[in-house]
């Protein structure tokens, strides 16, 4: 990367997902075309057969989730707080309050057990995040939700092509949700997807990131009003994403089984670098997983991790802190959201250090994030 900062995560761009992208601005459909079918299959396959809706971002995924379940004022959403704020914001945004839950002091993930004690009888959806990649328990979540009469969301922003007991991500949850940023593990530029197994949930996402409209005759209130008509029974918004976007990621999902691979690569040179340094601890992996690792989260003690921060930017590598609990956010705050309810999360967040982790990160740059992380401790 020669002297330039060393980014914690960046995208992966090849000549064959630019010849996809040239071929869509060549053709007839530059939206709402074969190109978003083609990834909505492809997205279909990795995750077990579970049809997908692509829309523009990960938030909007959440926000169509969301939209699917019919949350709506008076309904609660249970929600992991070590998380980007949108899996939180987006369930505000429908009306409803959000109840956080703690996490595993482990993981991140949230605690099936923290749940449970969170749930009310206005609980309406569970939402649990593969932090870093490695996948929540989805099987206690799943109980935990369905014995409340809710429905399980898991915020698979970070765990694409992960899986959990055997099982694809994308396959476990009532609602499943993907990020195509640039630093996550596949990439249209900015875009997302839900997933879910339920064809009513599915329908009403479709409907949804379609400005709600509805176009079969069937469902129609007026279906002889003629051949032009459609009508809208629910709001929606304008999600639809472009099929110039949809190559890409139907090229770039071509190489997912490499991603993972470089990624896993990666995360063990780390961990064999710094496992024995005392001060720091590296990340787990639970039974059952077998992660898509989209961070490295070290974990920096004694209370020194705004130290190795400083230290490591000022020699060029670009860390982050993924994430501060959301409830810190002012705007959670200014609703009577207050610091102290999830100490497991907060006590996560003091120590979490995320070291650059891309494919295309060299194991020579590697080893130099890992002597001076060594150096400094």
């Amino acid at each position: 990367m020669g002297d330039a900062l060393l980014p914690y995560g960046r995208q992966s761009i090849v000549e064959e997902d630019i010849a996809a992208v040239a071929e869509v601005l060549r053709g007839d459909w530059l939206t709402t075309g074969p190109a978003v079918r083609r990834f909505e299959e492809d997205l279909c396959a990795l995750a077990g057969g579970v049809p997908a809706v692509a829309v523009t971002s990960g938030t909007a995924a959440l926000h169509v989730a969301y939209a699917a379940a019919a949350i709506g004022p008076g309904d609660e959403v249970v929600c992991a707080p070590m998380t980007f704020v949108a899996t939180a914001a987006t369930a505000v945004a429908q009306g409803a309050t959000v109840v956080f839950a703690d996490v595993s002091p482990e993981t991140g993930n949230l605690l099936p057990e923290a749940a449970a004690a969170a749930m009310t009888a206005r609980t309406r959806v569970v939402s649990a995040v593969d932090y870093a990649g490695h996948p929540a328990p989805v099987d206690e979540l799943s109980k935990v939700a369905h014995d409340g009469g809710a429905l399980l969301l898991e915020d698979a922003a970070h765990s694409i092509g992960g899986t959990w007991r055997g099982r694809p991500v994308g396959a476990l949850a009532d609602l499943t949700t993907f990020s195509f940023f640039p630093t996550k593990n596949l990439t249209t530029a900015e875009g997302g997807a839900v997933a879910t197994p339920n064809p009513d949930l599915a329908r009403r996402a479709a409907q949804f990131r379609n400005h709600g409209l509805v176009r079969d005759k069937a469902r129609m209130r007026f279906p002889d009003e003629g051949g032009w008509h459609q009508e809208v029974h629910e709001f929606g918004l304008n999600y639809r994403l472009p099929d110039v976007l949809c190559a890409l990621g139907s090229s770039q999902l071509r190489r997912l089984a490499w991603f993972k691979e470089r990624r896993a690569e990666i995360h063990a040179r780390y961990t064999a670098g710094l496992s024995d340094v005392e001060g720091v601890r590296t990340p787990v992996t639970l039974p059952g997983a077998d992660p898509m690792w989209h961070l490295y989260p070290l974990r920096v003690l004694d209370g020194r991790r705004r130290a190795l921060f400083d230290h490591l930017r000022a020699a060029g590598i670009g860390v982050q802190v993924n994430y501060v609990p959301v409830y810190w956010h002012p705007v959670f705050a200014d609703l009577g959201y207050q610091r102290g309810m999830c100490p497991n999360a907060e006590r996560f967040y003091a120590e979490e250090l995320s070291l650059p982790l891309f494919p295309d990160l060299s194991d020579t740059d590697v080893d130099r994030v890992v002597e001076l992380v060594r150096e400094f401790l």
